[in-house]
């Protein structure tokens, strides 16, 4: 399986409170995670776009909030310390990773973030923008404003929901166990290990056991669950021993790890996710020329458009109809109705000058775009 993390153009890295943050201390370990940015920048190196998505903000706060010696902490109390240690966190991050010429940024999310179309369009350009820029996201949960209803409860999620948003081609959970075992490995030692998983089912589910002690909040059932999510996503997932030196590394050499292997790719199982989507609010007309475009996988422009009909909003699902009023395609919008009524058949260089700010060249990006023909061959 390494081929597919060295193929990897995009690969999102989960890291644990367990791993990243001393339990006795509450403090970070500074030499892991010296070693994980040491693996980074060997990704950076080869041209792959890598984030990050930590835990470690509540572990961190409980020790300068006086919380340590508490086991079960209130909701108030998990909000406050991931306050005091977000900034601790970010900072760690920051000062470690810049040793390897890495530059970060930090992003918080919660559920609704990636649930709602049009948070979830603005965080999946954000991220992109990032990449783009050679900077690596650190991105965790916005523990301090989520409530139980739009909490994750674990980063495993999180990391399968941001990878699934952004079209990862690989999610690795760096955990405190190398992989999925046949039943837990601590309680029995005989425990089958488990290299490659194509589907979860309810064989595999039966497989999870508890979450471990200490700061840990997910457990195998979590990583199941994100495995689900991101290769619903066309994304490839593995389960990897992070508690030695240099993870990544050892990974890439073949280290012990489980597989999960999506069955389509990160761009078609997005294109099937907007072609499947139900509720549309809107629909624009386009010419014959935006047609031809559209068929050949070019973006929608603002110039192409005929009409608009529909309130719809940024990141809202349209339907997109030829001059007969043929349904040709459907996706995301990048501006709202009445923002596009104001530029349809403009340039896109001139959007700026319309609208009074500089926003995205195309009304629906290709990304965001799937086209009448995609969804008729899925369909066969």
């Amino acid at each position: 399986m390494k081929n597919q993390l060295s193929n990897a153009k995009r690969i999102v890295v989960k890291i644990g409170s367990s791993l990243l943050v001393d339990n006795e201390r509450g403090e970070i370990r500074e030499d892991w995670l010296d070693s994980l940015a040491c693996d980074l920048s060997r990704f950076r190196a080869r041209g792959q776009e890598i984030m990050v998505v930590s835990s470690g903000a509540i572990a961190l706060g409980r020790r300068k909030s006086g919380l340590l010696s508490t086991r079960n902490l209130r909701l108030e109390e998990s909000q406050a310390a991931a306050a005091v240690g977000q900034i601790l966190l970010a900072h760690a991050y920051k000062h470690i990773l810049e040793r390897h010429s890495l530059n970060i940024a930090q992003i918080l999310l919660t559920l609704e973030d990636t649930e709602h179309r049009r948070k979830h369009l603005n965080a999946r350009n954000t991220l992109n923008q990032l990449l783009k820029l050679g900077v690596v996201p650190v991105i965790n949960e916005n523990d301090t404003v989520a409530t139980s209803e739009i909490r994750f409860g674990d980063n495993d999620r999180l990391a399968a929901r941001v990878a699934a948003m952004t079209s990862t081609d690989c999610l690795i959970l760096l955990s405190d166990i190398d992989g999925l075992y046949d039943s837990d490995p601590r309680q029995n030692p005989r425990a089958l290990h488990i290299a490659e998983v194509s589907e979860i089912t309810e064989d595999i589910k039966a497989m999870a056991g508890t979450a471990p002690a200490g700061y840990s909040s997910g457990g195998m059932i979590t990583k199941l669950d994100a495995a689900n999510i991101a290769m619903d996503g066309g994304c490839d997932m593995v389960i990897s021993d992070g508690k030695c030196i240099e993870p990544l590394s050892i990974l890439m050499r073949g280290g012990r790890a489980t597989w999960f292997n999506a069955n389509s790719s990160p761009r078609k199982a997005r294109k099937r996710w907007i072609a499947g989507m139900v509720k549309t609010t809107g629909e624009i007309t386009v010419d014959k020329g935006a047609a031809e475009a559209l068929s050949k996988g070019k973006s929608l422009l603002p110039s192409g458009i005929t009409r608009v009909t529909g309130n719809f909003a940024r990141g809202d699902a349209v339907l997109v109809l030829n001059s007969v009023g043929d349904e040709i395609a459907r996706g995301l919008t990048a501006y709202s109705a009445s923002e596009a009524n104001r530029i349809r058949g403009q340039k896109s260089g001139s959007i700026e000058s319309i609208l009074g700010y500089r926003g995205c060249d195309e009304m629906v990006h290709r990304d965001n775009l799937a086209v009448k023909r995609s969804i008729s061959k899925r369909s066969e």
